[in-house]
């Protein structure tokens, strides 16, 4: 059995989809923010994510959570996500099994970076929140880099930025993601339901021998997908971790290989009649014989088999993702409420922890682990950078949103509070300002760094 890569699968692919995605963020950052501090808006804006979500089978709530409905915040950060999560994971496969994670080579220096970028930010939090335990909660939250407002940024420079950085901070950014997918099980996890973990393990068991028995069906794992998200749910595990499992078991590869679908599409295409059109025919539809419909549906069905499940699903995914679900979730999520807030809130706790840890931790360990790693011979600089460049794209690594608010999330629920609502508010202040510093820090070192591009005559 091979694997295939279609040729829009490279990295250079995701870039150009989550580029696209970065304006609707700002765009519904912006929105949440208005939404949450207007008075006429203000209380609706809170009142509108409590209500429940139901849809009921008989007397099962499938958007249920210890037999409560789910909220539609809890509808969102736990169902939605989980399509997010998916897509997430197939990306992190694929990029293991056939892109820039692929190879030791490939692979080294941006895994090194990410791991500094995810251990600085958190011993920065620590420094500044050691000694209050609610407020350790939240160490988690700078280490995530925003993989759509970080390549939107970059993008601004075109072609001015070289390849080998372009495609390090993608593929660091999708190295950052599993390592917040790993912060997120280990750590987030609490009162686990063992029939629920059982379920689970039985639901993925299912889903590997499919995927071993070369079961192709987008459907089968789909469905599949959904039970396991209850299942996980109600475990006791946070249930985006579902999405990432799903990804896993989802096949990455072609039963016959590429070129047993390309020569059997090609003996039919022959089958098919040569027919001469006039210019007059262009748009006239041509009534098919049976015949010839039954030689169209074989190579619509090697066609389907020339994709692989894993790149078909993510797909598929991509528009409802990038374009629906996670500017939903900056609406619901990055609404805060600056009510009681001063210039100085910015300035102390967990606001100021996850300020620096954003803007200086995340810069630090991104360009250390790498300078060191470049340094000791281990790793080499990306094609067409320099040090000068390389630094303004760790700058930028500073960027964190769409992670960082939803582990934010995590660290200070609502049964913790008014104090853990506080918290939550400053956390998210954090982030926004954050990321609004890292990205112009690292716009403006772009700019003074990257070569120019010669002018027009």
């Amino acid at each position: 059995m091979s694997q295939i890569q279609h040729p829009d699968s490279s990295l250079m692919g995701l870039i150009r989809r989550y580029v696209s995605a970065s304006l609707l963020l700002i765009i519904a950052t912006v929105l949440a923010l208005i939404f949450a501090n207007l008075p006429a808006t203000r209380d609706l804006y809170a009142w509108l994510w409590q209500q429940p979500v139901s849809l009921s089978i008989g007397s099962f709530n499938v958007f249920s959570h210890g037999g409560h409905p789910l909220t539609l915040m809890d509808f969102i950060n736990d169902f939605l996500m989980f399509f997010f999560f998916l897509s997430v994971g197939l990306e992190i496969k694929r990029e293991v099994l056939c892109g820039e994670l692929s190879s030791r080579q490939k692979a080294l220096l941006p895994v090194i970076g990410a791991c500094g970028g995810m251990l600085m930010p958190v011993i920065v939090f620590f420094c500044i929140c050691l000694g209050h335990p609610l407020m350790e909660r939240g160490c988690a939250i700078p280490m995530a880099t925003d993989i759509a407002f970080s390549l939107g940024v970059l993008s601004m420079f075109g072609k001015r930025v070289p390849l080998g950085l372009k495609i390090f901070l993608a593929a660091l950014a999708v190295a950052d993601d599993l390592g917040g997918i790993i912060v997120i099980a280990l750590f987030y996890s609490q009162g686990l339901a063992w029939p629920y973990l059982i379920g689970a393990a039985v639901v993925i068991a299912i889903l590997l021998i499919g995927n071993k028995r070369n079961v192709r069906l987008k459907q089968f794992y789909m469905f599949l997908g959904l039970i396991l998200w209850y299942m996980v749910l109600n475990s006791g595990i946070h249930a985006t971790i579902a999405g990432v499992a799903l990804a896993f078991c989802v096949p990455a590869n072609l039963t016959r290989g590429t070129r047993y679908y390309m020569e059997y599409i090609r003996e039919f295409l022959k089958e098919y009649p040569d027919i001469e059109f006039t210019e007059a025919d262009r748009n006239k539809a041509m009534v098919v014989s049976k015949d010839d419909i039954q030689v169209l549906r074989r190579i619509e069905k090697a066609s389907d088999y020339l994709i692989s499940p894993l790149q078909d699903i993510e797909d598929y995914l991509a528009i409802p993702v990038n374009r629906v679900i996670i500017p939903l979730f900056a609406f619901a999520n990055a609404g805060v409420n600056f009510t009681g807030m001063s210039i100085g809130s910015l300035f102390h706790g967990v606001a100021l922890g996850v300020f620096l840890g954003l803007l200086v931790g995340k810069f630090t360990g991104v360009l250390s682990f790498s300078w060191i790693s470049i340094k000791l011979g281990w790793c080499q600089m990306p094609e067409g950078g320099n040090w000068r460049s390389f630094a303004s794209v760790c700058m930028i690594c500073g960027i964190g949103f769409t992670v960082s608010m939803f582990i934010a999330a995590l660290s200070y629920p609502t049964h913790l509070g008014s104090e853990g609502t506080d918290m939550l508010n400053e956390a998210k202040l954090g982030i926004l300002c954050g990321t609004l510093a890292s990205a112009l820090l690292g716009s403006l070192m772009l700019n003074y760094t990257l070569p120019k591009l010669p002018k027009k005559e």
